[in-house]
Protein backbone atom coordinates (compact mmCIF):
# COMPACT_ATOMS: atom_id res chain seq x y z
CA UNK A 1 0.00 0.00 0.00
CA UNK A 2 1.51 3.38 -0.86
CA UNK A 3 1.04 5.08 2.44
CA UNK A 4 0.02 8.96 2.05
CA UNK A 5 3.09 10.96 3.64
CA UNK A 6 1.55 13.59 5.97
CA UNK A 7 2.85 16.77 7.39
CA UNK A 8 1.39 16.57 11.29
CA UNK A 9 0.37 20.02 13.53
CA UNK A 10 0.97 20.33 17.25
CA UNK A 11 -2.71 21.75 17.94
CA UNK A 12 -3.27 20.36 20.91
CA UNK A 13 -3.54 16.77 23.11
CA UNK A 14 -5.99 13.88 22.30
CA UNK A 15 -6.04 15.45 18.31
CA UNK A 16 -4.47 14.44 15.29
CA UNK A 17 -4.32 17.60 12.83
CA UNK A 18 -2.55 17.27 9.27
CA UNK A 19 -2.00 18.08 5.69
CA UNK A 20 -1.14 15.36 3.02
CA UNK A 21 1.23 16.17 0.57
CA UNK A 22 1.47 14.85 -3.20
CA UNK A 23 3.92 12.27 -1.79
CA UNK A 24 2.55 8.46 -1.46
CA UNK A 25 -0.49 7.57 -3.03
CA UNK A 26 -1.98 6.23 -5.91
CA UNK A 27 -2.96 9.06 -8.27
CA UNK A 28 -1.11 10.07 -11.71
CA UNK A 29 -0.01 12.57 -13.93
CA UNK A 30 -1.18 16.23 -11.95
CA UNK A 31 -3.24 14.63 -9.63
CA UNK A 32 -0.11 12.44 -7.89
CA UNK A 33 0.62 11.21 -5.78
CA UNK A 34 -2.10 11.87 -2.89
CA UNK A 35 -5.12 13.35 -3.38
CA UNK A 36 -8.98 12.62 -2.29
CA UNK A 37 -11.25 15.34 -3.82
CA UNK A 38 -13.56 13.89 -5.55
CA UNK A 39 -14.19 16.99 -7.60
CA UNK A 40 -11.72 18.15 -9.49
CA UNK A 41 -11.00 15.44 -12.30
CA UNK A 42 -8.70 12.58 -11.15
CA UNK A 43 -9.90 8.78 -11.67
CA UNK A 44 -12.32 7.40 -8.36
CA UNK A 45 -10.37 4.40 -8.49
CA UNK A 46 -6.84 6.18 -7.58
CA UNK A 47 -9.52 8.15 -5.31
CA UNK A 48 -10.78 5.14 -3.50
CA UNK A 49 -7.15 3.36 -2.94
CA UNK A 50 -5.99 6.91 -1.44
CA UNK A 51 -8.77 6.88 0.52
CA UNK A 52 -8.21 3.30 2.27
CA UNK A 53 -4.74 4.21 2.74
CA UNK A 54 -5.47 7.31 4.73
CA UNK A 55 -8.07 5.71 6.38
CA UNK A 56 -5.55 2.53 7.48
CA UNK A 57 -2.92 5.63 8.58
CA UNK A 58 -5.46 6.33 10.91
CA UNK A 59 -7.20 3.89 11.92
CA UNK A 60 -10.78 4.52 10.96
CA UNK A 61 -13.22 3.21 8.88
CA UNK A 62 -13.73 5.27 5.52
CA UNK A 63 -17.47 6.40 6.15
CA UNK A 64 -15.36 8.18 9.09
CA UNK A 65 -13.55 10.65 6.37
CA UNK A 66 -15.74 13.69 5.97
CA UNK A 67 -14.79 16.54 2.97
CA UNK A 68 -18.02 18.45 1.84
CA UNK A 69 -18.34 19.49 -1.39
CA UNK A 70 -16.73 23.38 -1.14
CA UNK A 71 -18.71 26.17 -2.89
CA UNK A 72 -16.61 28.76 -1.97
CA UNK A 73 -19.41 30.25 0.70
CA UNK A 74 -19.74 30.46 4.32
CA UNK A 75 -22.36 27.33 5.29
CA UNK A 76 -20.82 25.13 8.40
CA UNK A 77 -22.03 21.63 8.45
CA UNK A 78 -22.63 19.68 11.99
CA UNK A 79 -21.24 16.26 11.88
CA UNK A 80 -23.16 14.29 14.21
CA UNK A 81 -24.50 10.39 14.70
CA UNK A 82 -27.30 10.56 12.00
CA UNK A 83 -24.54 11.81 9.42
CA UNK A 84 -22.67 8.64 9.61
CA UNK A 85 -25.59 6.69 9.59
CA UNK A 86 -26.22 7.67 6.28
CA UNK A 87 -25.58 5.85 3.13
CA UNK A 88 -22.29 7.19 1.21
CA UNK A 89 -24.64 8.90 -1.43
CA UNK A 90 -26.42 10.46 1.34
CA UNK A 91 -23.52 11.50 3.16
CA UNK A 92 -22.21 12.83 -0.34
CA UNK A 93 -25.48 14.98 -0.86
CA UNK A 94 -25.99 16.22 2.79
CA UNK A 95 -22.33 17.62 2.73
CA UNK A 96 -23.20 19.31 -0.51
CA UNK A 97 -22.51 23.42 -0.60
CA UNK A 98 -20.72 23.70 3.11
CA UNK A 99 -16.68 25.00 3.24
CA UNK A 100 -16.55 24.41 6.75
CA UNK A 101 -17.19 21.19 9.04
CA UNK A 102 -17.67 20.74 13.04
CA UNK A 103 -17.61 18.05 14.97
CA UNK A 104 -17.29 16.44 18.74
CA UNK A 105 -17.32 12.81 17.81
CA UNK A 106 -14.29 10.81 18.61
CA UNK A 107 -12.58 9.16 15.88
CA UNK A 108 -14.21 11.27 13.05
CA UNK A 109 -11.85 12.91 10.78
CA UNK A 110 -13.31 16.52 9.40
CA UNK A 111 -10.86 18.18 7.11
CA UNK A 112 -11.07 20.38 3.96
CA UNK A 113 -9.71 20.65 0.33
CA UNK A 114 -7.44 23.61 -0.99
CA UNK A 115 -4.44 23.86 -3.69
CA UNK A 116 -3.88 27.89 -3.03
CA UNK A 117 -6.78 28.14 -0.59
CA UNK A 118 -6.99 28.63 3.22
CA UNK A 119 -7.30 26.07 5.34
CA UNK A 120 -7.72 26.21 8.94
CA UNK A 121 -8.02 23.88 11.63
CA UNK A 122 -10.02 24.32 15.15
CA UNK A 123 -9.45 22.60 18.27
CA UNK A 124 -11.79 23.53 21.34
CA UNK A 125 -9.68 21.38 24.02
CA UNK A 126 -12.87 22.48 27.18
CA UNK A 127 -15.53 21.25 24.80
CA UNK A 128 -13.75 18.41 23.25
CA UNK A 129 -14.80 19.87 19.42
CA UNK A 130 -13.05 20.83 16.26
CA UNK A 131 -13.57 22.46 13.40
CA UNK A 132 -12.32 22.33 9.23
CA UNK A 133 -12.87 25.39 7.87
CA UNK A 134 -12.01 26.22 3.84
CA UNK A 135 -11.35 29.90 3.21
CA UNK A 136 -10.53 30.64 -0.74
CA UNK A 137 -10.41 34.59 -1.10
CA UNK A 138 -14.24 35.02 -1.03
CA UNK A 139 -14.57 32.84 2.24
CA UNK A 140 -11.74 34.79 3.58
CA UNK A 141 -14.05 38.21 2.24
CA UNK A 142 -17.15 36.97 3.75
CA UNK A 143 -15.36 35.91 6.91
CA UNK A 144 -16.05 32.25 7.02
CA UNK A 145 -13.50 31.43 9.79
CA UNK A 146 -15.24 33.89 12.22
CA UNK A 147 -18.69 32.32 11.30
CA UNK A 148 -17.56 28.91 12.27
CA UNK A 149 -16.28 30.26 15.27
CA UNK A 150 -19.70 31.41 16.41
CA UNK A 151 -21.25 28.03 15.01
CA UNK A 152 -19.46 26.09 17.08
CA UNK A 153 -19.72 28.64 20.28
CA UNK A 154 -23.57 27.51 19.55
CA UNK A 155 -23.37 24.30 19.09
CA UNK A 156 -20.88 23.40 21.86
CA UNK A 157 -20.57 26.67 24.15
CA UNK A 158 -16.56 26.99 22.56
CA UNK A 159 -15.48 30.27 24.42
CA UNK A 160 -12.92 31.44 21.77
CA UNK A 161 -10.23 32.50 24.45
CA UNK A 162 -9.92 28.66 24.50
CA UNK A 163 -9.88 27.88 20.79
CA UNK A 164 -6.45 27.25 19.34
CA UNK A 165 -6.47 27.25 15.33
CA UNK A 166 -3.79 26.71 12.66
CA UNK A 167 -3.74 27.95 9.65
CA UNK A 168 -2.56 25.51 6.93
CA UNK A 169 -0.62 25.84 3.47
CA UNK A 170 -2.05 28.13 0.88
CA UNK A 171 -0.85 30.81 -1.41
CA UNK A 172 0.82 33.43 0.34
CA UNK A 173 1.38 37.49 0.12
CA UNK A 174 4.25 37.62 -2.59
CA UNK A 175 2.52 34.93 -4.96
CA UNK A 176 -1.26 36.15 -4.54
CA UNK A 177 -1.86 38.58 -7.28
CA UNK A 178 -5.07 39.56 -7.49
CA UNK A 179 -7.24 42.45 -10.10
CA UNK A 180 -9.06 45.33 -8.85
CA UNK A 181 -12.07 43.69 -8.20
CA UNK A 182 -10.39 41.17 -5.71
CA UNK A 183 -9.20 44.16 -3.46
CA UNK A 184 -11.65 46.19 -3.51
CA UNK A 185 -14.05 42.88 -2.05
CA UNK A 186 -11.99 43.13 0.69
CA UNK A 187 -11.76 46.44 1.27
CA UNK A 188 -15.51 46.90 0.69
CA UNK A 189 -15.52 44.24 3.80
CA UNK A 190 -13.70 46.39 6.07
CA UNK A 191 -10.49 44.75 6.27
CA UNK A 192 -7.44 47.31 7.23
CA UNK A 193 -6.05 46.83 3.42
CA UNK A 194 -2.34 48.58 4.50
CA UNK A 195 -2.09 45.42 6.93
CA UNK A 196 -3.41 42.85 4.30
CA UNK A 197 -2.25 43.62 0.70
CA UNK A 198 0.80 45.77 -0.80
CA UNK A 199 0.81 47.39 -4.37
CA UNK A 200 3.29 45.37 -7.21
CA UNK A 201 2.66 45.08 -10.46
CA UNK A 202 -1.33 44.43 -9.23
CA UNK A 203 -2.28 44.15 -6.13
CA UNK A 204 -1.14 41.36 -3.92
CA UNK A 205 -3.58 39.96 -0.75
CA UNK A 206 -2.48 38.07 2.14
CA UNK A 207 -4.84 35.41 3.39
CA UNK A 208 -3.09 33.89 5.93
CA UNK A 209 -3.10 37.91 7.69
CA UNK A 210 -6.54 38.24 6.55
CA UNK A 211 -7.69 34.82 8.18
CA UNK A 212 -5.40 35.59 11.49
CA UNK A 213 -7.03 38.72 12.00
CA UNK A 214 -10.44 37.24 12.16
CA UNK A 215 -9.33 34.79 14.54
CA UNK A 216 -8.40 37.57 16.57
CA UNK A 217 -11.19 39.61 16.01
CA UNK A 218 -13.43 36.58 17.12
CA UNK A 219 -11.70 36.17 20.25
CA UNK A 220 -8.81 34.19 19.90
CA UNK A 221 -5.45 34.97 22.11
CA UNK A 222 -2.76 35.49 19.46
CA UNK A 223 -1.24 32.99 21.21
CA UNK A 224 -3.73 30.32 20.10
CA UNK A 225 -3.01 31.18 16.60
CA UNK A 226 -0.60 29.19 14.14
CA UNK A 227 0.41 30.30 10.84
CA UNK A 228 2.09 27.45 8.12
CA UNK A 229 5.08 29.21 6.51
CA UNK A 230 4.56 26.89 3.63
CA UNK A 231 3.57 28.92 0.61
CA UNK A 232 1.66 26.23 -1.88
CA UNK A 233 2.75 28.28 -5.44
CA UNK A 234 5.74 28.37 -3.85
CA UNK A 235 6.22 24.38 -2.93
CA UNK A 236 3.64 22.79 -5.96
CA UNK A 237 6.35 20.29 -6.06
CA UNK A 238 5.06 19.03 -2.50
CA UNK A 239 1.60 20.63 -1.96
CA UNK A 240 -1.08 21.22 -4.88
CA UNK A 241 -1.21 24.48 -6.39
CA UNK A 242 -3.96 25.02 -8.93
CA UNK A 243 -2.33 28.76 -9.82
CA UNK A 244 0.90 26.22 -10.30
CA UNK A 245 -0.48 22.92 -12.25
CA UNK A 246 -4.42 24.25 -13.05
CA UNK A 247 -7.25 23.58 -11.77
CA UNK A 248 -7.42 19.92 -13.60
CA UNK A 249 -4.86 18.99 -10.17
CA UNK A 250 -5.38 17.70 -7.29
CA UNK A 251 -6.04 18.80 -3.78
CA UNK A 252 -4.55 19.28 -0.45
CA UNK A 253 -6.16 17.89 2.27
CA UNK A 254 -6.25 19.37 5.37
CA UNK A 255 -7.92 17.10 8.77
CA UNK A 256 -7.95 16.89 12.40
CA UNK A 257 -9.91 14.23 14.35
CA UNK A 258 -10.49 13.81 17.97
CA UNK A 259 -8.37 10.55 19.60
CA UNK A 260 -8.91 10.97 23.14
Amino acid sequence: MQQPQLHYYDIGTGVVAFSTTRHGGYSTGSYAGFNINRYCGDQEEDISRNRKALCTLLGISDERLLMPHQVHQTRTALVNEALLALTERQRREALEGFDALTTNLRSVCIGVSTADCIPILLYDHAHHAIGAVHAGWRGTAARIVEKTVAEMTAAYGTHPEQLRALIGPGIHLDSFEVGDEVYDAFAQAGFDMPAISCRKEKWHIDLPECNRQQLLAAGLPPTSVSVSPICTYQHAADYFSARRLGINSGRIFTGIMIVA
